[in-house]
């Protein structure tokens, strides 16, 4: 051996030193899961808050004030202003509704309703370029619904109790 090595002593392992290296990497697992879990809670809720102002102030908005490309679309439709106020009112409820714990699946689960219709009728009616935007919307819808499921059983709790 030279003189800048020195001998290295193995020990061996012991049921100790290895359940206590198991507990360290449980520990630093739990918390990766832990950490991975608050980041999706956070990240969930960050878009319920986006989908929600979306709903509310980009796509009910102009229809509840009656904004010229709103009624215009209306009317091509045939449905007037009564249609469009029905929807503007039905998207703004909506939009709220994301954004109140108990009422955010429901909320989820009815504006994908309507986004299936209104991608049912720019297909069929309209034929426009942008039948792909209920389509993209659908999908985030879905995620808050699935991912709020455990509010439904709540929202049940909620009705039964005040009935």
């Amino acid at each position: 051996m030279s003189e800048t090595t020195a001998p290295v002593t193995v020990v061996p392992a012991t049921t100790a030193t290895r359940a206590s290296s198991s507990a360290v990497t449980a520990s630093s697992g739990a918390s990766v899961t832990t950490r991975s879990r608050r980041g999706a809670r956070i990240s969930l809720g960050a878009l319920q808050i986006v989908l929600g102002l979306f709903y509310a102030f980009a796509s009910a908005l102009p229809k509840l004030i009656a904004h010229p490309s709103a009624t215009e679309a209306f009317d091509k439709l045939g449905w007037g202003s009564p249609g469009m106020y029905t929807i503007g009112a039905l998207e703004l409820a909506g939009g709220l509704a994301l954004l109140i714990p108990p009422l955010s699946s429901v909320a989820a689960m009815a504006l994908g309703a309507l986004m299936v219709g209104a991608f049912i009728v720019n297909v069929t009616v309209i034929h426009g370029p942008y039948a792909a935007t209920p389509l993209i919307l659908i999908l985030p819808l879905a995620l808050i619904a699935w991912a709020r499921r455990s509010h439904n059983a709540e929202l049940v709790r909620l009705v039964r109790r005040r009935a």
